[in-house]
């Protein structure tokens, strides 16, 4: 066992999760292919073969692993797929995953079809590639060191799919027993998103279920399956870190950034791909001015997501900047502590962002208050930032004269019932620098 945190691999199953997607993301995010397949090798099984090829889905830079076989009319019961487990010799912890994966199945499968767990027969899953699948994710779990298995809520498809028993609902029964405690949600899309075999992995090998556990992230990948999906990209994703101590947990918050080069778009075209991108949940969007080879001028457009989420932004960012691939980096932010306020400015709301001890005006609020008041920009700004100031100088309730009989408002809740009218009272003198 490793010294330290463990190495964690958490699956994203926003587009649901099948045997060679898993296998295609964990090869992606860095497992040897030839050290994956030497360990499959070792089941007394022949005619296959295991190769991975780069592809896109939806602009989206995946591994696809294709596994061939040759045909055969044998089917395996779950104790000669267990003897086949034990004849390999395989590393323990391979053996193990494997093994469990397989009894997962297993008893789903005994259970609809009412049959002892040792006398289940495997159709689709007793095959060689649905073998090489399971023992090959075991493998490259192994060979990437990865001690724990978390996922996200796992998507599956709605209509009915084929299978050896004929057309079955989808998802399909087994995958339903499956995933029986762990989070899971429908997708409008007629295809098998989460097959029996991604269910299987994730039922016996997950330890938790949610969002990315806090970790140090060293690799990510992709694995492709089949079909191009107009809905969404058909990937699974993993990530693959280091779990952070409890000293280190909270401080950072995991991020994607997301970044392609253009250079035949126009102004108007990156201005709306970086609203279409901030309005479809980025953290944030920007474009940088770059000059690529052979000195043409382009920008760099870059964009920041929550991973939940990296994958339906990366293909706006695509979609919108007519890209054929998108660059990902998984990275760390630490963003200081803030909360939004507001106060009120000529009567009008102006919303304010306070960090620390620093406040900062949201402009569009004070682009708003500017051209109701006939004020400059900047004058509503300085009220605003000076209002704020006396508020934390003054307490929650207080209210303060802004300029003349203008009253600016600082409580929290809104402004204060209107008082009755009354006469003008002389005043010895306004505030500071306003007429009296």
């Amino acid at each position: 066992m490793a010294e330290g945190p463990p190495t964690v691999a958490w699956f994203h199953c926003f587009a649901g999760i099948a045997g060679d997607m898993a296998l295609g993301a964990l090869v992606d995010a860095g497992a040897d292919l030839d050290e994956v397949r030497a360990l499959v090798g070792r089941i007394p099984v022949t005619g296959w073969s295991i190769e991975a090829e780069a592809t896109m889905r939806n602009g989206i830079a995946a591994t696809r692993v294709v596994v061939a076989v040759e045909p055969t009319t044998v089917t395996r019961t779950y104790a000669h797929i267990d003897d086949l487990l034990d004849q390999a010799r395989l590393p323990e912890r391979v053996r193990d995953r494997a093994a469990a994966t397989f009894a997962a199945i297993a008893a789903v499968e005994g259970r609809l079809h009412r049959r002892p767990v040792e006398q289940v027969h495997f159709h689709e899953l007793g095959s060689v590639d649905a073998i090489v699948d399971i023992v090959g994710v075991a493998s490259a779990l192994e060979v990437l060191g990865v001690e724990q298995v978390y996922a996200s809520p796992v998507a599956t498809g709605l209509g009915m799919v084929r299978s050896a028993h004929g057309m079955l609902p989808n998802p399909a029964p087994a995958v339903v027993e499956l995933l029986s405690g762990a989070p899971t949600h429908g997708v409008d899309v007629a295809v098998e998103l989460t097959t029996p075999t991604g269910a299987g992995l994730l039922a016996a090998l997950c330890e938790g279920w949610g969002a990315m556990p806090a970790m140090t992230i060293a690799s990510s990948g992709f694995g492709a399956g089949t079909r191009e999906l107009e809905e969404l990209p058909n990937l699974t994703q993993v990530v693959i870190g280091r779990r952070v101590t409890a000293d280190l947990a909270g401080h950072g918050q995991p991020v994607v950034k997301l970044e392609v080069n253009v250079d035949d778009v126009t102004g108007e075209v990156l201005a709306h791909a970086v609203a279409s991108l901030l309005d479809a949940g980025a953290h944030d969007a920007w474009t940088t001015p770059i000059v690529m080879k052979k000195g043409r001028p382009a920008h760099l457009v870059s964009v920041l997501a929550d991973p939940a989420t990296a994958a339906e932004l990366a293909a706006v960012l695509a979609l919108e900047t007519g890209s054929l691939g998108v660059r990902w980096m998984v990275q760390e932010r630490r963003p200081a502590p803030r909360h939004f306020d507001e106060v009120d400015v000529g009567g009008v709301g102006v919303r304010v962002k306070v960090a620390a001890d620093r406040v900062k005006v949201e402009h569009d609020d004070a682009a708003a208050a500017a051209a109701a008041l006939g004020l400059r920009l900047s004058e509503v700004v300085t009220r605003a930032e000076e209002a704020w100031r006396r508020r934390r100088d003054q307490g929650p309730l207080s209210s303060v004269p802004d300029h003349d009989d203008t009253v600016v408002d600082l409580r929290p809740n809104g402004p204060l019932p209107p008082a009755p009218p009354h006469p003008p009272q002389p005043s010895p003198g306004g505030p500071p620098g306003e007429a009296g």
